[in-house]
């Protein structure tokens, strides 16, 4: 099967040449693209120095127009699996095993990685605003689809060939993981999640500060309950 990792990077100068190096010596059959996404500091640089294979963006499209860049290239190129690849070191190759396996064996069109299913596996868990964010939008996604999914905002997530035609034909731009996952489970595709365990940042800056966190929460919370309605209005239609 085909497997490509697509690698969202703004701004990722201390990171995304150590995630690229973990990845091939992971494997050096593993297809990556390392979409720069508009990046204003030497993240192109190091890109071209290094020869890392890579998708260059003239302007910032934010992480869910970045993604898509990738998932339009995964189909192009036929992929069977795409996975979603953080490029600031938090998560951990040698899991993609096991987030890969529920989709060749067709349990799930879609797969996460959760610290928090088993909370054992990962020492990392993020802040608590964080982790009380992550609680809310999974109680809001069980409300608006009936599943529960523990990690809501993991970056760390793959999906097989119907997927990848699905999100590279659309795919959410403000708020990408949730509101794909709710996309995906109000029209029928099997979502499972496997714990992973996951590192913390160890340079650059987040792209969700503190400060905004209830504001985001609460964004979040409105566009899944909006999505969710607008979802199956479509597929009644």
């Amino acid at each position: 099967m085909k497997v490509l990792l697509i690698i969202p990077a703004y701004n990722e100068q201390e990171n995304i040449k150590n995630t690229v190096k973990k990845i091939e010596e992971f494997s050096n059959e593993l297809d990556y693209i390392v979409i720069n996404d508009g990046s204003t500091d030497n993240t192109e640089k190091i890109l071209q120095k290094n020869h890392i294979h890579h998708i260059k963006l003239v302007n910032n499209l934010g992480i869910g127009g970045a993604v898509q860049t990738g998932y339009k290239y995964a189909y192009e190129n036929g992929y069977d699996i795409a996975i979603q690849f953080d490029g600031d070191g938090q998560h951990d190759v040698n899991y993609i095993p096991q987030i890969c396996e529920p989709l060749i064996n067709g349990q799930a069109d879609m797969c996460i990685g959760t610290r928090y299913l088993d909370k054992s596996e990962s020492k990392f868990q993020s802040t608590f605003m964080r982790r009380l964010g992550a609680n809310i939008i999974s109680f809001f996604i069980k409300i608006c689809t009936g599943k529960k999914i523990t990690d809501p905002t993991s970056g760390f997530r793959a999906v097989n060939k119907t997927v990848i035609e699905e999100f590279a034909k659309q795919y959410p731009t403000e708020y990408p993981e949730p509101e794909s996952t709710v996309s995906l489970l109000v029209n029928g595709y099997k979502v499972q999640e496997v714990p992973v365990s996951m590192n913390e940042r160890t340079g650059g800056v987040s792209s969700i500060r503190l400060f905004k966190t209830i504001d985001y929460m609460a964004k979040v919370v409105l566009a899944i309950i909006i999505d969710s309605i607008s979802f199956r209005k479509r597929r009644k239609k």
